[in-house]
């Protein structure tokens, strides 16, 4: 009798561990993403379309030009490269007015490998510290705006379906994006409002949160126009807008993404400064 109830103790005891244990790691699933069933719907309808992480992964690496233009300021004109595994983040400024070194003569450049951000200026190391700051910013900002459709369900992301709103005729799903701060290893981190057309099942504009900038609630709408280039879809054309003092939105900044080259066969050496 000894023996059957060790035995019986035994297995109630494993039985215990093993029912906590599959709900501990459920509820680790559940934090790494969390998205209601119509937001995954929306999600899965829109990877079907532009083949999610995989397919822009696929590509390797990417070269373009990219031009900031903010219509009061002038233009930041740069050439971008990045390596999509590790996501290292390189640019050449030779027109530089308004974000990158603004007034000041030369070619700057910006890297930002295995999360270290670095800035040169005709050739010379920039140790000032704004500088640093900005290139952790936009090397950064850069990557996600480039890649941010295929990023949508990253590790961390927590979606909510807030139903339905007509703009310009188009019925489109939103759904709000949020980040789980411990996650993402970040303690303040960007909302996002994504209208879903349901058509072509992408984003098409999102309205947005911008912290780093003092703007904390998703006022900010992004406006999206796609190509489709060797196969993946990419936002050539992207149109920020603010609202005035009155409410009223005009056009921030225009966004232009042009002399896209996939598979450079880039390394991480190819993107040092």
């Amino acid at each position: 009798m000894k023996s059957n109830n060790y035995s019986m103790n035994t297995s109630t005891s494993n039985f215990v561990i093993l029912f906590f244990s599959i709900v501990f790691l459920f509820s680790l699933a559940g934090n790494a993403q969390e998205t209601d069933s119509r937001s995954k719907q929306l999600l899965q309808a829109m990877t079907n379309v532009n083949g999610g992480w995989k397919k822009i992964a696929s590509k390797k690496d990417v070269e373009f030009t990219y031009i900031y233009h903010d219509l009061k300021k002038g233009k930041d004109i740069s050439t971008e490269r990045y390596i999509f595994e590790n996501e290292a983040s390189w640019g050449e400024y030779k027109q530089h007015e308004v974000n990158i070194l603004p007034g000041l003569a030369g070619v700057a450049m910006q890297n930002k490998i295995n999360g270290i951000p670095k800035v040169t200026l005709s050739g010379k190391k920039t140790i000032s510290q704004e500088a640093v700051n900005s290139a952790d910013f936009f090397r950064s900002v850069n990557y996600y705006w480039f890649t941010m459709m295929y990023k949508l369900e990253d590790p961390g992301t927590i979606h909510k379906y807030l139903g339905q709103e007509t703009v310009n005729g188009v019925k489109y799903h939103k759904v709000c994006l949020t980040y789980d701060a411990k996650l993402v290893g970040k303690e303040v981190n960007d909302e996002f409002i994504l209208f879903f057309n349901p058509k072509t099942h992408l984003v098409d504009r999102f309205m947005f949160s911008l912290p780093a900038w003092g703007i904390k609630k998703p006022i900010l709408i992004m406006v999206l126009d796609y190509e489709k280039i060797e196969d993946i879809h990419i936002a050539t054309k992207r149109k920020a807008f603010a609202p005035n003092d009155s409410g009223e939105y005009f056009t921030l900044v225009e966004f232009t993404t042009k002399n896209i080259k996939f598979n450079n066969g880039f390394t991480i050496a190819d993107l040092k400064l």
